[in-house]
């Protein structure tokens, strides 16, 4: 198989690994800076407020989970469907898909105010909360791949092992990205959440930011150790990343039909989709047109190593978009406490909600992005998980 025999060595401690390291590390150490700065004072000097209580760190933070979910699929699709492109880099999939994870957990850790009072969250579990279930998700999915990615790693093994654990660690990892999107889609009371789709959404979501992501910080890694990778394996990864991107689309006009087919939810199509300002702009022109439609032209229309590079970046920007149009553009809309009532008198009511992130909110977010990245250098660093060669006339000759 193309598995057992792909050579494995540890990242080289190069000239720009270390460059890349310490870029790293200065974002870790400005995100723990900004960390100490808000619990020192308080979330008074964020954006955040009584109505916008889900900030810019949510955004990372919900990104980097829904990425990581789908940072798997590289690892899925060879072990699972038994695709012999994607057994080489089945290794490095499970490992940054549990990194991305830990960058987006600890985001929302630090985010707390009081980080200390997770341990109340981890000792009193509330099943009627799927913020709870989500908790078991989480640590359930780093066990689960990381017991994955040590079977991969043992090259004496029967493969029928490393086949059942990547069933269990797919299985997992869409119920995990399930749970995320019930967190929207189970909130009634605000009309930008209350949908269904948001679970199949944010699944298919996951497929696309987690494939753009893993395709970014391959090539990364490879470019700074100098190992190849063949430009057919790329565009291959590139049409598969315009097929999940074309199913986002898809996904989001469902839920944004959906939605306005019902009279309680169609002033809320309206906002985001035309009257809402920032959130209409990020809607069409970066999560649409950037993150949706210009991936597929390029993938589909001019398929190249170029092509599938920017059609990742264009991905990752259009992901982030999406999630923040989904996260904060919900929260803005206004909440309606007494629906077919004019309300006089009352506390932001009928108002759109504003929020301006601070910089300390960017520089946590930003921070949980570091921690993730120097998460799998590190780990690429120490274990055996990067494949010495990728090149087309490589992988066919193993095939």
């Amino acid at each position: 198989m193309a598995l057992e025999q792909t050579i494995y060595r540890e990242l080289k401690a190069t000239a720009g690994v270390w460059q890349a390291a310490a870029l790293l590390g200065a974002f870790l150490v400005a995100a723990g800076g900004a960390w100490f700065y808000m619990e020192h004072h308080g979330h008074a000097v964020t954006g955040m407020n009584n109505q916008i209580v889900w900030g810019l760190p949510h955004v990372f933070a919900i990104f980097l989970i829904v990425a990581a979910s789908g940072a798997l699929n590289v690892a899925s699709i060879a072990s699972v469907f038994g695709n012999k492109h994607y057994k080489p880099m089945g290794r490095f999939s499970s490992l940054l898909a549990i990194t991305l994870l830990v960058g987006g957990l600890a985001i929302v850790v630090l985010d707390l105010g009081r980080a200390d009072r997770l341990i109340v969250a981890m000792t009193s579990y509330n099943f009627k909360s799927i913020f709870a279930w989500n908790i078991l998700l989480y640590n359930g999915f780093i066990a689960i791949v990381a017991v994955y990615l040590v079977l991969q790693m043992m090259r004496r093994l029967d493969y029928k092992w490393v086949k059942l654990a990547g069933l269990i660690a797919f299985l997992w990892r869409l119920a995990l990205t399930t749970g995320t999107g019930s967190i929207f889609g189970w909130l009634v009371a605000r009309p930008g959440y209350d949908a269904a789709i948001m679970a199949p959404l944010f699944v298919m979501m996951s497929f696309a930011f987690g494939l753009a992501v893993f395709i970014l910080v391959l090539l990364t890694l490879l470019r700074l150790n100098d190992r190849p990778i063949g430009d057919e394996l790329l565009m291959r990864m590139g049409r598969l990343l315009g097929i999940f991107a074309a199913a986002v689309l898809y996904f989001t006009a469902v839920q944004y039909l959906t939605a306005s087919y019902a009279a309680e939810h169609r002033d809320m199509v309206r906002f985001i989709l035309v009257e809402g300002g920032i959130y209409t702009l990020l809607f069409w022109g970066v999560q649409v047109v950037l993150g949706g439609l210009v991936p597929m032209a390029l993938v589909f229309l001019n398929p190249s190593r170029s092509s599938t590079l920017l059609a990742s970046i264009l991905v990752v920007i259009g992901g982030f978009a999406q999630v923040y149009v989904i996260v904060i553009g919900g929260q803005a809309f206004p909440l309606q406490i007494f629906p077919g009532y004019e309300v006089i008198e009352g506390f932001h009511e009928g108002i759109v909600n504003p929020y301006t992130p601070s910089i300390w909110e960017l520089m946590l977010g930003l921070g949980g992005v570091a921690l993730a990245l120097f998460a799998a250098g590190l780990g690429a660093k120490i274990l055996r998980v990067l494949p010495t060669n990728l090149s087309d006339a490589n992988l066919a000759a193993k095939g």
